[in-house]
């Protein structure tokens, strides 16, 4: 009766010892240290997918591809890895959350999925496996309002294309050759009215009070909101992503010298995520 007591509770305890934990924390190990993330309940499908790759050790040897200072720093490509003897090919659908002022913001450590633009991904599908996190920097109110200076310039050149506007392109090459560049946002802007009429879209930027609050006292990336799904945030190693955004790159973005990043996962309960990150 006592072995089958003893026998019994080590079941027990082997049994609960091997449970999954409550939620994770991904921890992402680099040359420059050691960031810690918390990936959200609100973007199931993201937070999924990325416990899936890291428990299977895709993300291991995988670099940081792209850098850009003041931005986003770019990796998780599982695909460029040497020796690969499978491809991620699949999207995950978007889980674009509308929070104006919350933690889905591309704020300073935002962990967010990479896609493809909107001309082939009108549904905004995020890559099955590459990620970025913000680097960001702090803006100006007169930064985030007034003319969309990307939306502007994208209409232009459609506008130049048609016959009746084509001496646009002419006047606007000129400024350029004649190093008056600083002229070519004011002849662009005459055209605002014109633009806003064939678009049927605002030529002017569209950002909530709420928003302006939030970059105006913190870093982040603003015009990459509502466009990308943010699922998670680093709570830890802030400094990291400053050492990594901070590296040479070549063209194209890519650091000279590759950031390989391991990826792994550290149990740790939904309380503690809230009373130590406040998420």
């Amino acid at each position: 009766m006592r072995n089958t007591f003893l026998i019994s509770l080590v079941v027990l305890l082997t049994f609960f010892g091997c449970s999954e934990p409550e939620d994770y924390l991904v921890v992402i190990d680099t040359e420059y240290g050691e960031m810690k993330a918390v990936l959200y309940d609100e973007t199931p499908l993201h937070k999924e997918n990325f416990i899936k790759l890291t428990k299977e050790g895709a993300f291991d040897k995988t670099i940081f591809h792209r850098v850009i200072q003041n931005f986003m720093i770019q990796g998780g490509d599982v695909n460029a890895k040497s020796n690969v003897e499978s491809t991620i090919d699949y999207t995950i659908p978007a889980e674009i959350q509308e929070n104006p002022s919350g933690k889905f913001l591309h704020t300073k450590g935002a962990l967010a999925a990479a896609r493809q633009g909107d001309d082939i991904n009108p549904e905004k599908e995020s890559s099955g496996c590459q990620f970025y996190i913000v680097d960001g920097q702090n803006w100006k109110k007169e930064q985030l309002t007034g003319p969309d200076w990307a939306k502007l310039n994208l209409a232009m050149r459609e506008l130049i294309k048609k016959p009746e506007f084509s001496y646009c392109k002419d006047t606007i090459t000129n400024m350029y050759k004649t190093n008056r560049v600083a002229e070519v946002n004011d002849f662009v802007l005459t055209f605002k009215d014109t633009l806003e009429q064939i678009t049927g879209e605002s030529m002017e930027l569209q950002m909530p009070e709420e928003r302006i609050n939030v970059y105006t006292t913190g870093e982040g990336s603003p015009h990459l909101d509502d466009e990308y799904t943010v699922f998670g945030r680093v709570v830890e190693g802030l400094e990291v992503i400053d050492s990594i955004a901070a590296v040479t790159t070549a063209p194209g973005d890519r650091p000279m010298l590759d950031i390989p990043m391991t990826i792994e996962l550290e149990g740790i309960s939904k309380q503690e995520i809230k009373e130590k990150y406040g998420l």
